[in-house]
């Protein structure tokens, strides 16, 4: 009786006092997390929940690389289901029977056959990591250190069964297959050895699950915690919309985030939700070819930051037992710049923004804004850019297009691809009651390549009873890039500009051939006033081809691939309609490479990168285009100015150009509608 009160005793302090010190680290941290900016999200409580459902229970986003995304299930639901089992043994320990459950047969079998499923499990990420080598994993004794935790753990599991199984004189079972051959080994001892061993082995598993739990905050494996709720408290607004800034906040002393404080708390929630498993890292069109941008070290450096800053400013502690976890810091984490010290320019300058990562990334952190925010900075408040981005911005604030040709030459294609005016190409001036504003955008006006985009469109519109009409040299440049390259003034300036032109000629439906141009005015204008429906043109003309107003007749033997781009497929999930287009033509073999639809790689153009040189690693577009050529297509299609001139550049590059042509989708169903010239 006595040693049970003095066990219970014991059990009480040492679990009491793990839990205080888990308590201790948590609350630390989140003492941290709001030093952020406050953010008000919407209660969507429904559509949160679903979505909370679909990826924490479903597993979705890691089943983006099945492997380890089954490996993850695995130990996911097998902790989850072990957590019965441990309640089973610390009763077993403290008061000598286990849970009253009916079957507890089946119950003991399930246990152990998840015991068995975990340790392969972990044995599968071992290799993984250290036999296979993937480049996305860490390796070391952190990263490897929870891989002891559990082998011990399920250890003490089987133990403390064969012990148990030793102590009551039970026979050997099929319900109980692992624990039964531990209790054979033992079966020569004593009654009294047999308890001492369970007791030990009870200990064992007590102290291994206590200290995981006090360890888990203070690690990478925080996720655990942290990114059921990150992906509960998700944005619900639409994919890749940007925040705005207050440009008329006179209380501001800066603009962007200069410093990890200026970040939200729903953005600081992201740094502790961080898993660390690199995929974010391995989709990358910056770091695989070989820029310094790596997405999950930029996370986990702003998280450290966040850390050593937070304890600093709160006084608190992140670590216990300090002498365990903490190293002794060689700077003063309140003197450390943001920009330059934790994250170099470099590494901002060379995202494309293409959100690959975001969409790998199984806890929902977004990578994107916190670079634009940081941006922000730079351009808002330093007045630092790169020199050839900030000449396209200066074009752009001056002449309404990034090359500074005049405005006034917005209107020239018109003449120059339809000198007779067959295509009865009209102003909305002149048009009044037009249905669709065609938006050229700057690439469709001004450059060469996509004007013949923009003439194969305006073909097929006329062919379809289509009434449209442009905006001539009252066009600007829909500050896309501008926003992106982190100059919100301006980027709101042209916004402001545009929806009163639009309000002025009273614009009900938008199309464009651009997915930048698309993607704002759908979904980061309508913030500002916009209320027109904005279309991009694969479908419009996906619906025109269904419709039978458009007619795909003439043959096109080509053998074809379409490059997704970021902004119509990743942002906003266009990616069935230009390849209904495609199918819809006949002689058209369309091909699939590995990195298509939300999986594709950026051309490199995004982000502003269109406007600014490569001076780093291979460049991107040539990465792309050789992906591209893997499947020996005769023609690469696409649906982005922007991606057909770094993939025609690609094909020159790689000396292709001849064998293989790059082809806007309303290009090449010109080709069949009409016929070949």
């Amino acid at each position: 009786m006595t040693g049970s009160l003095i066990q219970f005793l014991l059990f009480l302090a040492v679990t009491g006092f793990a839990v205080y010190l888990f308590v201790r680290v948590v609350y630390h941290r989140y003492l941290y997390i709001r030093l952020g900016k406050s953010v008000n999200l919407k209660t969507e409580a429904k559509a949160r929940l679903k979505e909370f459902a679909i990826q924490v229970f479903g597993q979705t986003k890691l089943l983006k690389d099945k492997k380890s995304g089954i490996m993850h299930i695995v130990i996911f639901y097998g902790f989850i289901i072990l957590q019965l089992g441990a309640l089973d043994l610390i009763l077993k320990g403290l008061i000598g029977h286990g849970l009253p459950i009916p079957g507890y047969d089946y119950f003991t079998l399930m246990q152990e056959v998840t015991v068995a499923l975990i340790l392969l499990a972990m044995g599968y990420a071992t290799y993984r990591r250290y036999v296979e080598k993937l480049k996305r994993l860490k390796r070391g004794w952190k990263p490897s250190i929870v891989i002891f935790f559990i082998f011990f753990l399920m250890l003490s599991v089987v133990v403390s069964g064969g012990f148990e199984r030793v102590k009551e004189g039970m026979e050997t079972s099929a319900f109980a297959p692992i624990s039964s051959l531990f209790a054979a080994a033992f079966s020569g001892m004593s009654h009294t050895a047999a308890t001492v061993g369970f007791y030990i082995s009870w200990w064992m598993h007590l102290l291994i699950l206590l200290s995981f739990l006090i360890y888990v905050p203070q690690s990478k494996h925080f996720h655990i915690i942290t990114a059921p709720i990150n992906i509960l408290l998700r944005r619900t607004e639409p994919t890749g919309k940007l925040a705005s800034l207050d440009l008329e906040d006179e209380e501001a002393e800066s603009f962007g985030v200069g410093k990890i404080e200026d970040f939200t708390q729903k953005q600081m929630l992201d740094f502790y939700s961080c898993v660390e498993c690199g995929r974010c890292t391995n989709v990358c069109p910056a770091n695989t070819t070989g820029k310094m941008l790596s997405p999950m070290h930029l996370i986990t450096k702003l998280r450290d930051h966040l850390t050593e800053k937070g304890a600093a400013i709160t006084s608190k502690s992140p670590w216990v037992p300090a002498f365990a976890f903490a190293s002794p810091s060689t700077h003063n984490p309140l003197e450390v710049e943001l920009i330059g010290g934790v994250i170099t320019e470099e590494e901002l300058w060379a995202c494309t923004t293409c959100r690959n990562c975001e969409d790998q990334c199984p806890v929902g952190n977004e990578h994107v804004d916190k670079i634009i925010d940081l941006r922000r900075h730079l351009v808002l408040t330093q007045g630092i850019m790169p020199h050839d981005g900030q000449r396209a911005l200066q074009n752009i604030e001056r002449q309404g297009n990034p090359w500074g040709i005049s405005r006034n030459d917005r209107v020239k294609w018109v003449k120059e691809v339809d000198p007779d005016d067959e295509l009865g190409v009209r102003t909305v001036k002149e048009n009044p009651e037009f249905e669709y504003l065609f938006f050229l955008g700057s690439m469709g006006a001004y450059d060469n390549r996509s004007r013949k985009i923009t003439h194969s469109f305006v073909k097929l519109m006329k062919e379809a009873g289509v009434s449209f009409a442009i905006l001539g040299n009252e066009e600007k440049n829909s500050g896309d890039t501008p926003r992106r390259m982190g100059n919100e003034f301006l980027f709101q300036q042209l916004c402001a500009d545009n929806i009163a032109t639009f309000q002025k000629y009273k614009v009900q439906k938008i199309v464009t051939t651009c997915p930048h141009t698309y993607h704002t005015f759908k979904n980061e204008y309508p913030e500002f006033g916009l209320t027109a429906d904005v279309f991009h043109h694969t479908e419009l003309l996906d619906l025109w081809v269904k419709e039978g107003r458009l007619k795909p007749q003439h043959e096109v033997r080509e053998r074809i691939t379409y490059h997704d781009s970021c902004y119509l497929g990743r942002y906003n999930e266009v990616y069935e309609e230009p390849r209904n287009v495609l199918r819809a033509i006949p002689g058209v073999e369309l091909v699939e490479q590995d990195r298509s639809r939300e999986n594709s790689m950026c051309c490199g153009a995004g982000g502003g990168m269109m406007w600014m040189e490569e001076t780093a690693g291979t460049r991107v577009n040539v990465a792309r285009t050789e992906q591209l050529l893997s499947v020996k297509p005769t023609v690469i299609s696409s649906a982005c100015p922007y991606c057909l001139t770094m993939v025609e550049d690609g094909t020159k590059l790689k000396e292709v150009e001849e064998q293989v042509k790059a082809r806007d989708i309303a290009e090449i169903l010109a080709l069949s509608v009409f016929g070949t010239p």
